[in-house]
């Protein structure tokens, strides 16, 4: 499945960014070199959530599960350029199906755990897909059963791992001819649009955006990458191919267990991981923390909000650890303010490098990315202050939203660059840093939750006439979604914990959930009907603890 144009494929081959050479040859290259290297390590907690035993698997015996799970899926009668759903939490079958869908020439598309009824009913409405992934019980949830009410194939986790143990058919593997160009991934991104759209990444688009990580992190051959963020997106999928991308060690971890995340960071010898600021502050103020031990840790990436300054310099005065502060967007967009390039921790927390200036060369050596502010009308912002949106172009972006081509006018510049909705200003001639973000999202513990949605779904409780939904600041979370709600019966308000059942009995996802309300008579619109969510945000007030 191919879905870059002609143009862009012309553009990043005769470049040199693009070549031959698949996800699936770097894997073959890791387990010829180093074949007793562990390449996938499950986290201990893993018999909480899937009841069966954590294993730790050697590149050779993760390459050999590869091919034994994708002639499996043959067998199955998985069709070339055919998508497979999978929902599971960070397990080592989870990783193994990327590229064991691939390897048969499949697409996989990972759904976050927590999505329910809805969402299934968006991926399988798009993607058309037969085969499904799940577990039967996670965490009081059916996945099988919603599976198999929306009208997929729904096959159990223990699948995958018996057919990683039967026999791979090499000859019938290598003769379906996957390029790399081929789509490897389709993840989910939701933003302004009411449902969570698919975004198709080939396998050139990851070898780009995965080696940005050890570039801009200084990571090395054979490093030990812990993997915090699910691997359904683009924070967590690129984390692990990151690990690919050196031939290093990938430890698993997700849903967050803080107890076993301060473990696995004192005791499993990792080099690298990610961590949302909230979990930084959080680490930091630990009665305990001056007995904690991460001399292994080189470097942190962190995202989805801005560091602080003083996380930064007290994990480098504590640990001698460098924070990675990082901006992307599962549509493969991506900028990292790292030691090498930002060294200066007064800048970094929110100076990130203006990748492709001209004239401007940064030490770790990132080529290929063009990067532009624009303003309302269309004209670049060049001079400090000024504000626009960010629009990326660059081996890394993906070929537009999968069956939605009426969003590609939204989606891209007449010139090809991808309009990411995100408010950037100029700091100087070399950095950019984030001001606000375009879109009516909210981010919650590092997902993205659509404002449009939870205002869709909670309007379907008989008790509310009108909702608005915006973030409200949240120390531990990032943000958190508070409704206004024009009831009504305003002489008998709906409840929050009414509200939010009823959208746990229509099948809503865990983190889409709204955590507080306020009731109001109108909800403000502008002239044409539109939300002034700036108004509604000025009626919020810290909640006492």
């Amino acid at each position: 499945m191919i879905l870059h144009t002609a143009e862009t494929l012309k553009r990043y081959t005769e470049s040199g960014h693009w070549g031959r050479r698949t996800l699936l040859d770097l894997l073959r290259e890791t387990a010829a070199k180093a074949p007793e290297r562990p390449a996938v390590v499950d986290p201990a907690d893993r018999p909480d959530l899937t009841g069966t035993a954590a294993q730790n698997l050697s590149y050779r015996e993760f390459a050999a599960a590869v091919d034994a799970i994708a002639t499996g899926l043959l067998d199955m009668g998985l069709r070339k350029d055919e998508i497979v759903v999978v929902q599971l939490p960070n397990v080592w079958e989870l990783v193994a199906m990327f590229l064991a869908v691939s390897r048969a020439g499949g697409v996989l598309s990972p759904m976050p755990i927590q999505w329910r009824d809805n969402e299934f009913q968006n991926v399988k409405k798009l993607t058309e897909a037969r085969f499904f992934f799940g577990m039967r019980d996670f965490k009081g949830a059916d996945q099988l059963a919603i599976a198999e009410k929306t009208g997929f194939v729904a096959l159990p986790i223990e699948r995958i791992a018996e057919m990683a143990r039967g026999a791979a058919d090499v000859a019938r593997l290598d003769a379906i001819g996957v390029d790399a160009n081929d789509i490897f991934s389709l993840c989910w991104s939701s933003g302004t649009e009411a449902l969570s759209k698919g975004c198709p990444m080939s396998h050139n688009n990851w070898l780009f955006q995965m080696n940005l990580i050890p570039l801009t992190a200084g990571l090395h051959e054979g490093d030990r990458v812990l993997a915090t963020a699910p691997v359904v997106n683009m924070t967590g999928v690129a984390t692990w191919l990151a690990s690919l991308a050196i031939g290093g060690t990938t430890l698993l971890h997700h849903p967050l267990n803080m107890p076993l995340l301060l473990k696995q960071l004192m005791h499993d010898q990792v080099h690298f991981t990610l961590l949302v600021p909230a979990l930084l502050n959080m680490i930091l103020k630990l009665p305990n923390v001056d007995q904690l031990d991460f001399s292994s840790v080189r470097c942190i990436a962190s995202g989805s909000a801005q560091p602080s300054r003083w996380s930064m310099e007290e994990f480098k005065r504590r640990w001698n650890i460098e924070i990675l502060h990082a901006w992307g967007q599962t549509e493969g967009t991506a900028v990292f303010a790292g030691a090498r390039d930002v060294p200066d921790f007064a800048k970094r927390a929110d100076h990130f490098p203006w990748w492709g200036s001209p004239g401007v060369e940064w030490p770790s050596d990132i080529q290929g990315v063009e990067m532009k502010l624009l303003d309302e009308s269309g004209a670049e912002c060049t001079q400090p202050g000024q504000v626009g949106e960010l629009v990326y172009r660059g081996p890394n972006v993906f070929a537009g939203y999968y069956q939605r081509p009426d969003l590609a006018i939204s989606t891209f510049t007449p010139d090809g660059f991808c309009r990411t909705g995100d408010f950037f200003i100029v700091r100087d001639v070399h950095h950019i840093g984030f001001f606000d973000r375009k879109k009516d999202i909210i981010i919650r513990g590092g997902f993205n939750v659509s404002a449009a949605e939870v205002e869709n779904l909670v309007l379907t409780h008989p008790g509310v006439q009108e909702v608005a939904a915006v973030a409200v600041p949240d120390e531990i979370m990032g943000e958190k979604t508070c409704i206004f709600v024009v009831p009504k019966d305003k002489a008998q308000p709906p409840a929050l914990e009414d509200i939010v059942g009823h959208l746990k009995q229509i099948g809503v996802a865990a983190y889409k959930l709204p955590e507080r309300i306020e009731y109001l008579d109108a909800i403000p619109r502008n002239p044409v009907g539109k939300i002034l969510k700036a108004e509604l945000r000025k009626h919020l007030r810290p909640v006492a603890a």
